[in-house]
């Protein structure tokens, strides 16, 4: 018999327990950086979310878009501004930001997973009020912060078939669009769904201690310590916030982890070493 057989059936097998652990539970997941703009990457990362469906694992999926968005906003001749790592969006930019998120990147990930056999519509915060947004801050023009998320559309896909995707793309109460940081529409998703793991797929391979190694497992209160510190720092901060709030809201344990790995949201749920850094209170 090929040893490669024997070893395939094993895996499987001990995936058991972790299959029964996750049997029924809403995983949302933020996927986003470089793994976007890989065919091959993009197919795998499908495949796994399909498998994970036909597991009984209710996905949901938020995007980012960033590289898409410049490529765009440079071929109109459209300049961004960053401040903190967040795209001042004036009105011209929030247009082209909506046809890229609401359009070539949801539609993109929905043939994606149609190719793997499953079932996606592609969504955005302001299907069925999905996301209601206030004005993030002053100077940042139409960058929207989550106020309301009404899971009720998501709820009608828990026992269907279906793989929401959502693009971050809120609405104020004047219906004002907003263009929402993937990260946060992540996270606020994630607790209005009381889900039970909300992944963060980066390109890092998760929190990292003093020297350089990673953290793969985390308290809320060892979060908070290692920001003051200024261990966590950089673009890691933001995604930390977002795990300690999601947490806040209602989600069990939120992972950090290597969106580049082969494999990584399975890695994360089916197997016990897990990937990535897992924070929990």
């Amino acid at each position: 018999m090929n040893p490669d057989w024997i070893t395939t059936a094993r895996t499987l097998s001990e995936a058991l327990p972790f299959l029964q652990r996750y049997d029924g539970a809403t995983v949302v997941i933020k996927f986003g950086g470089h793994a976007m703009g890989d065919d091959a990457a993009m197919e795998t990362f499908a495949r796994d979310i399909v498998l994970m469906k036909q597991c009984n694992i209710h996905p949901v999926l938020v995007h980012g878009g960033g590289p898409m968005i410049n490529e765009m906003l440079e071929k109109q001749g459209v300049t961004s501004e960053f401040v903190n790592g967040k795209r001042v969006t004036d009105a011209e930019t929030m247009k082209i930001v909506e046809m890229v998120l609401s359009g070539l990147v949801n539609k993109r990930i929905v043939v994606a997973l149609n190719k793997q056999g499953g079932k996606a519509v592609g969504l955005s915060g302001k299907d069925g009020n999905l996301m209601i947004c206030e004005k993030a801050e002053p100077d940042m023009g139409f960058v929207g912060e989550p106020s309301v998320v009404n899971p009720d559309i998501l709820n009608t896909f828990k026992d269907s078939d279906m793989i929401p995707v959502i693009a971050p793309i809120g609405v104020g109460e004047d219906g004002q669009t907003y263009n929402v940081n993937g990260d946060t529409a992540a996270g606020a998703i994630a607790a209005a769904l009381d889900a039970d793991r909300l992944l963060l797929l980066t390109d890092v391979s998760g929190v990292k201690d003093a020297d350089g190694n990673v953290i793969t497992d985390l308290s809320t209160a060892q979060v908070e310590k290692l920001t003051k510190d200024g261990t966590i720092k950089g673009g890691m901060i933001p995604k930390t916030q977002t795990a300690l709030k999601a947490i806040e809201g209602g989600v069990r344990a939120v992972v950090i982890l290597d969106g580049r790995a082969p494999n990584a949201c399975l890695l994360e749920l089916f197997t016990e070493h897990g990937a990535g850094s897992l924070i929990r209170s």
